[in-house]
């Protein structure tokens, strides 16, 4: 017998199954494909983006200095997003960005609001990119409705909900339907 790797095994598309002589053991079986994950451009074939809110979760949550707490000290992750963004601008999109910040634990922590990568992401995509102090609610739904196409919205840690963490369904909703997407 040749025995091959786990990983080897799982791109082939196999799967390990349990039997009652060996759970988990060496036995494996086919699996359906999975559909392959769209990016961005490919959704863009699909879907006019012109004037369409979107709501995308980056991120951003950058290393920011030790002395006044505000100060991005390593940007690239905020670079590592620019092509994404600028597609989604040069689309007409109006994008709507989710992240967090640090780990606040579902409590609001004034030295992780997302505000402070505004200066250096509005740099970085040569766009003014707004800020709203929260992420769900009727503030939220007005700023997101008066956006021009091709603008970006920064919403704030969304980790200052509980929900976040525990990939909570009434929070996601709740976040896109403040965000009109």
């Amino acid at each position: 017998h040749r025995f091959f790797s786990h990983e080897i095994l799982t791109m082939l598309g196999l799967r390990r199954v349990a039997t009652a002589a060996a759970p988990a053991a060496r036995s494996y079986a086919t699996s359906a494909p999975r559909p392959a994950k769209l990016g961005v451009e490919a959704m863009a074939s699909k879907v006019d983006l012109n004037g369409a809110n979107v709501l995308i979760r980056l991120d951003l949550n950058v290393p920011l200095s030790k002395e006044d707490g505000k100060t991005v000290t390593n940007d690239k992750r905020l670079r590592a997003v620019v092509p994404t963004l600028k597609f989604l601008s040069e689309q007409g999109a109006k994008t709507v960005i989710a992240t967090h910040i640090g780990r606040p634990k579902g409590e609001v922590n004034e030295g992780m609001r997302t505000n402070v990568v505004v200066p250096r992401l509005s740099e970085l995509i040569d766009v003014d990119v707004q800020y709203i102090d929260d992420c769900v609610g009727d503030k939220v739904k007005a700023a997101t409705a008066d956006m021009s196409s091709g603008g970006v919205t920064l919403l704030e840690n969304v980790r200052f909900y509980k929900g976040e963490t525990k990939n909570d369904p009434e929070l996601a909703k709740a976040m896109a339907d403040a965000s009109n997407a």
